[in-house]
């Protein structure tokens, strides 16, 4: 199979970071923009912009026919859909195969099957995999909740269709147990048009532990090994890193080997994350899995020297995996960080305004991945996060020093981002000696969410107002933000 024209269907970081693999292979590429957007990075790389329409970007985002129109129109052989958006819905990938369209990813049948947890779970379970006691609704709705009293409590409750933790309760106490399920079923409607859910036990301070996979579609799979994603707000992931803290090199096989059981039990094709909760005691269990590219690949190309997008490009051409299981590397020790913007000290409310500056660090073992350009503008159209910070040292308190040293370097003036908020997680001790779980940010909210003053608005107020016997030059002000701390003024 031929690929020469790639469109990608996606925006922001993600999109210019899946055209750069795609340009360096030779191929012509596309990537979709709506009118309300800024010209961003992934506008300068990619040879044709197509504009798609509807009454909101993210509707226009999620217009299947239009896309699938768009990528025929423009005789786009394939297309990458990043993540977010289309990337795991099976009706998108049917009808690009259906227009002859080849999809970057696993099957319409795949993502039907583990983009569905209760279905995915089942699977995992019939294979002889590790999966938490549970009451499924759909096996008998009547008895639901006395089921889930069963399973004893503490109790975690998810949307059966669910993602990103919208949805999710933990339940403590029998007395709630009623209500919770009546909130969660409600979130599950309003976020996923689906109200159905199941129940597993909640383990307490468990660490999420994820494992890339790789698989070419005919049952052949490699891991990439894993990546320890516990850092999470609300259920959303801030910082990852590879390899997790928490491993023997033994618990590390078996865990990996576990997800690349699953992968080659689906015939997996293409890149996929099979995500597991981690318990203090060692088990682990199996969460779901993700079929598509994930935020924090990052980490895992930086550890192993192998780029995803690449291999990706690779499978769906079908000139299988590239390398064996015992060629892949685990090098060093690899962070990423999310730099959003928010305000840390509002609740993290998302924030907006005009990029009037924006100088990202450089330098030995720093990549950024960014979605942004200076003189930008950031609006409330899309997700906060603005770009990712990634870094890659010998060993983890390396590399957790080069992260803290580019997060302080890391200067976007005009708009408030959360990069102070991760300074303070890089320099708390337990994260500094792997003593963390999924709850660790809520536990450590108090100390973690005064971080210092941001003067970027001092900066750019002395700016505007000062005379050339001052600053003579706008681009002299992210060194005077450095030399007063970055944010820590």
């Amino acid at each position: 199979m031929t690929i020469s024209k790639l469109l990608v269907a996606n925006r922001g970081e993600i999109a210019a970071r899946v055209l750069r693999t795609a340009k360096a292979r030779g191929l012509a590429t596309a990537v979709l923009s709506h009118v309300a957007e800024q010209e961003g990075p992934a506008h300068l790389i990619a040879d044709e912009i197509v504009m798609i329409e509807g009454p909101t970007p993210v509707a226009a985002y999620l217009d299947i026919p239009q896309i699938v129109e768009a990528a025929k129109k423009i005789g786009a052989d394939a297309v990458h859909p990043g993540y977010g958006f289309l990337s795991e819905n099976a009706a998108f990938v049917a009808a690009l195969e259906e227009a002859g369209v080849t999809f970057i990813g696993p099957t319409s049948e795949t993502i039907d099957l583990m983009g569905d947890k209760v279905r995915a779970r089942a699977f995992v379970e019939e294979h002889g995999f590790p999966v938490a006691p549970s009451a499924i609704e759909d096996d008998d709705p009547a008895s639901f909740v006395e089921r889930a009293r069963t399973v004893g409590y503490p109790l975690l409750i998810k949307p059966s269709a669910g993602g990103g933790g919208k949805g999710m309760r933990i339940v403590r106490e029998d007395s709630t147990l009623e209500t919770e399920i009546e909130t969660a079923r409600r979130e599950g409607v309003r976020y996923f048009g689906d109200g159905r859910l199941f129940v597993e036990c909640y383990i307490e301070r468990p660490r999420h532990i994820e494992v890339q996979v790789m698989g070419d579609g005919q049952g052949n799979v490699v891991h990439f090994w894993e990546r320890e994603c516990s850092i999470q707000r609300r259920f959303q992931k801030i910082i990852e890193e590879t390899p997790s803290p928490a491993l023997t090199p033994e618990q590390r096989d078996e865990i990996c080997e576990t997800a690349a059981g699953i992968a080659r039990a689906v015939k997996y094709r293409g890149a996929g994350t099979v995500e597991f909760i981690y318990a203090q005691d060692g088990a682990f269990y199996f969460l779901e899995m993700n079929t598509r590219l994930q935020v924090e690949h990052p980490v895992t190309e930086l550890v192993t020297g192998f780029d995803l997008v690449a291999e990706q490009l690779r499978v769906a051409a079908g000139e299988g995996l590239s390398a064996a299981q015992a060629d892949i590397p685990q090098t060093g020790h690899s962070i990423e960080l999310r730099i959003c913007a928010e305000d840390a000290t509002a609740d993290f409310r998302p924030a907006i305004g005009d990029i009037l500056l924006l100088d990202e660090p450089m330098g030995e073992g720093i990549r950024v991945d960014s979605g942004i350009l200076d003189g930008g503008k950031v609006t409330t159209d899309f997700d906060p996060m603005l770009s990712k910070l990634i870094v890659h040292g010998p060993d983890r308190a390396q590399a957790i020093a080069r992260a803290r040293n580019a997060v302080q370097n890391y200067v976007i003036l005009g708009v408030t981002t959360n990069t102070g908020y991760l300074d303070e997680i890089l320099a708390h001790p337990d994260f500094a000696s792997g003593d963390v779980s999924t709850g660790f940010l809520a536990e450590q909210s108090e100390t973690l969410t005064a971080p210092g003053e941001d003067v970027s608005d001092l900066l750019m107020a002395a700016a505007a107002l000062s005379d050339e016997r001052l600053v003579s030059d706008v681009m002299q002000i992210p060194e005077m933000y450095r030399k007063m701390g970055g944010w820590r003024n």
